[in-house]
């Protein structure tokens, strides 16, 4: 196997564990090992975001009353 495969097969490695494609990541680190590139392949770590916004609640009113015909 060729220098690219193993770069692709890393690139396509790093785009999965972004996605959180774990099924994904392991397969691509199998072929990884079976090509014997398993050793560098890069590790990531995930950091989880979380946004400090506040919330407010909106209370509402009944509604309008329906109209009948």
């Amino acid at each position: 196997m060729g220098d690219g495969y193993i770069v692709a097969l890393r690139v396509e490695r790093e785009g999965c564990a972004l996605a959180g494609r774990s099924d994904r990541v392991a397969a691509i680190d199998a072929e990884l090992a079976r090509c014997g590139a398993a050793a560098v392949a890069p590790e990531i770590e995930f950091a989880v975001v979380t946004p400090e916004v506040e919330t407010a609640v909106v209370k509402r009113g009944p509604g309008r009353p329906r109209k009948e015909h």
